[in-house]
């Protein structure tokens, strides 16, 4: 019979010492405690949202015993005691609590004004003053940061009961401020859509700590709304409507009834959902679509605005109506060295004579080439060029190629706070032809943003390979836009150029996209290590790319070598790679400042990417997928630096370091629209449902000089075999064939 004392309440005063893991999602935290009685620190465990290091804590809960860590106290409740010795004191304000004071000036400050100094911050911080060395401006940082974290506490104690995360709570607090608590208590659902980090299910535990009943329409509704973001975010821009109820019943557990009742509601609602018939998938039955309207909106106003691009009598570039083709490429053969192939010059004439053409095809068939021919021929006629690509490395890459200016489509469009464009159809690019590079990353709500900015009488030329993965966002644009009986001319280049066939990397990539499997063995810059089981893969992909590949080929394992995962999760997922590669790469150092978020550290020298789309930060925002390094890391002002691949160093408070994740490793699906000298893969059967064929064939053709698979021939021909099931739902293709 278990002792029945143990699990008795007990109270526990203590500072806390250090975090040694906390989970992001649900607060759950692992920490280490002083109880001022000498001797060790103890461990406590539980819910210690919002805790900081440095505070004293009063803690509820029960003693218990860990096979591994032994003694430990469960805390199930916990409130913060302002410490009131001046060694507690100094400790409390120099852990980085207060945006301002690092442990230096914590020091200063208290040595001025001892046990009174919590006083003196919370009723006359002007005093503040008074200390050496502290001016008028960091006295008044101090001060509105000692307010703004009080009523962040007043929102966490608040939202501890629901569970709700540190970061949250404060993503809460800055979206509402003083009218946080309410729109909690009243509005939960508005959180799903007004505050990133919150989604439908978080919302819902809140709800329904506040008393919402589980039938409310306004829940049912928000389930609706849920259940459709949750279709975009798996790239479909509707839901056949039988499937939405479905998937909203099983979501909410409540009546179909009341669902379709819901639906209904939604569909008589401007801003709610939009219903419309469409020809289902390969033309069968007209299935109805349910919409979200930025959604509808977007896929209506790309597939008009294609088509009144399509259709203008005004052409900014008339010269290559009637231009001497014989001639023209006569000279372009002489200026770049090289003759272009029947199929590439039927490109250059399509992308100079057309309004919108697109051009695609696989590495080594010349795309670059061809690209490089239609700026040179534009320019030589005075033309107006517009180069951009969807990320900062993509447009590195075009502008290399081209001798021109590249931007990122985001900088392009100089998108601003909010996602407004500075470049739309009442103030288009002044450019007579604009070339887009790895266009398959081109998601629906973007591809509209640009088409818009497109003047009538300009020329538009989307290149990309359309046998990618398609992009992370909603729709699928390319393989839309070259749908059979489609308005959009295009040419496929399929000849792979000599210089080309002697790529292991190209021939492969080939072999994959045709359904064989890959060679690998024999060739310079192809791999394979055979690792059967998952953490094998793991382990070994790591070596590969933090010491086997830098010590054979002289490449920066940061810099020249990505690992790319096919999912986040698993022993070869990229989310625990990421943690091995740092300890590999970037590891702690005693000299190194690093800050722990969540179950993450960030260090200066580390790989990261941004996860989120952020209007708000740098000059145009900064957008999912950007990629950068940790440059700066200051403790007193809570602050790191990242400078991106775009070269421009954008801030982070510490407060926002959830919308960044590290990038030592990254999933397929966001590498895309990048190269890297050299990729590893981990192929693994723990990635079985993952395993497509465009899969394999977008890590592949990411690498420009070596690949590695790392893995099992079983799950390399599974993912050779599977050819991606199911094409996304979209209306584009149907909406401009009309």
């Amino acid at each position: 019979m278990s002792n029945p004392v143990a699990f008795q309440p007990a109270v526990l005063e203590g500072v806390l010492e250090r975090i040694t893991y906390a989970n992001d999602e649900n607060g759950y935290t692992v920490a280490r405690v002083d109880t001022g009685r000498g001797g060790d620190l103890l461990t406590v465990v539980g819910s210690l949202l919002g805790a900081q290091v440095g505070e004293s804590l009063r803690m509820e809960g029960r003693w218990g015993s860990h096979p591994q860590y032994g003694k430990q106290f469960t805390v199930e409740n916990y409130t913060t005691v302002l410490p009131a010795t001046i060694q507690g004191i100094r400790r409390y304000l120099g852990s980085g609590l207060i945006k301002g004071i690092g442990p230096k000036i914590a020091e200063r400050i208290v040595d001025h004004f001892g046990t009174d100094t919590l006083d003196v911050i919370e009723t006359e911080p002007k005093r503040l003053i008074e200390v050496p060395g502290l001016g008028p401006k960091r006295t008044k940082m101090i001060g509105v940061a000692w307010e703004e974290q009080k009523a962040i506490k007043e929102v966490m104690v608040f939202l501890q009961g629901v569970g709700v995360s540190t970061s949250i709570a404060v993503r809460i607090y800055k979206k509402y401020e003083d009218a946080s608590i309410s729109v909690v208590r009243n509005q939960p659902y508005r959180l799903a859509a007004d505050v990133w980090g919150i989604g439908f299910l978080t919302a819902d535990k809140i709800a329904q700590a506040v008393g919402i009943p589980h039938d409310s329409p306004e829940r049912v509704k928000a389930g609706l709304q849920y259940a459709l973001s949750q279709s975009t975010d798996q790239g479909h821009c509707f839901l056949p409507e039988e499937q939405l109820i479905s998937d909203a019943v099983k979501l909410l557990a409540v009546d179909t009834g009341l669902v379709i009742e819901c639906l209904a509601e939604l569909a008589a609602d401007e801003e709610g959902v939009v219903r419309e018939q469409v020809p289902g998938p390969d033309g069968g039955e007209p299935v109805t679509a349910v919409y979200l309207v930025p959604f509808h909106r977007a896929e209506l106003s790309l597939a008009g605005q294609l088509r009144r691009l399509l259709t203008t009598g005004d052409d900014r570039m008339p010269a290559f109506q009637d231009v001497a083709w014989d001639k023209a490429l006569a000279w372009l053969a002489d200026r770049t060295g090289a003759k272009l192939a029947p199929e590439q010059e039927a490109a250059v004439k399509l992308a100079l004579t057309s309004k919108v053409a697109v051009l695609t095809g696989g590495p080594g068939c010349g795309k670059s080439f061809t690209v490089r021919s239609i700026v040179e021929l534009a320019r030589a006629k005075k033309a107006e060029v517009v180069l951009a690509a969807p990320t900062g490395r993509a447009a590195k890459r075009l502008a290399e190629l081209t001798g021109a200016e590249a931007s990122t489509v985001h900088r392009l469009l100089e998108l601003k706070p909010g996602g407004d464009a500075a470049y739309d159809k009442d103030r288009p690019l002044d450019a007579d032809l604009v070339v887009v590079d790895e266009a398959s990353m081109l998601d629906l709500l973007l591809a509209n943003k640009l088409v818009k900015a497109v003047a009538p009488g300009a020329h538009l030329l989307l290149v990309g390979d359309v046998d990618q993965l398609p992009s992370v966002g909603a729709g699928e644009v390319l393989r839309d836009l070259l749908a059979d009986g489609g308005p959009v001319p295009s040419v496929r280049l399929t000849r792979i150029f000599r210089q080309a066939q002697q790529s292991g990397v190209i021939t492969n990539a080939h072999r994959i996209n045709t359904g064989l499997p890959p060679i690998t063995s024999g060739l310079p810059d192809f791999f394979l290590f055979v690792e059967e089981e998952t953490e094998d893969a793991g382990r070994v992909t790591v070596d590969v790319a933090a010491r086997r590949i830098p010590a054979k080929f002289g490449l920066d394992p940061r810099r020249d070598v990505q690992v790319l995962a096919p999912m986040h999760r698993g022993p070869a997922g990229a989310g625990t790679l990421n943690g091995l590669l740092q300890q590999a790469i970037t590891p702690a150092r005693p000299d190194l400042p690093e800050k722990r978020f969540g179950g993450r550290v960030f260090r200066v020298g580390d790989k990261v990417t941004q996860i989120r789309n952020n209007y708000e930060k740098g000059r145009n925002g900064v957008f999912n997928g950007t990629v950068g390094v940790v440059t700066a890391l200051h403790v007193d002002d809570q602050r790191l630096t990242v400078l991106t691949d775009e070269d421009e160093e954008v801030p982070y408070d510490f407060d926002e370091l959830d919308e960044l994740a590290h990038a030592y490793a990254v999933t397929i699906h966001r590498s895309q629209g990048s190269e890297y000298p050299a990729v590893v893969i981990p192929v693994t059967t723990g990635a079985w449902m993952m395993l497509q064929r465009n899969l394999l064939y977008t890590a592949v053709t990411r690498a420009k000089k070596l690949v590695v698979l790392v893995g099992s021939r079983k799950a390399i021909g599974q993912a050779v075999r599977t050819v991606s099931a199911g094409r996304r739902c979209t209306g584009l293709a149907h909406r401009l064939a009309v």
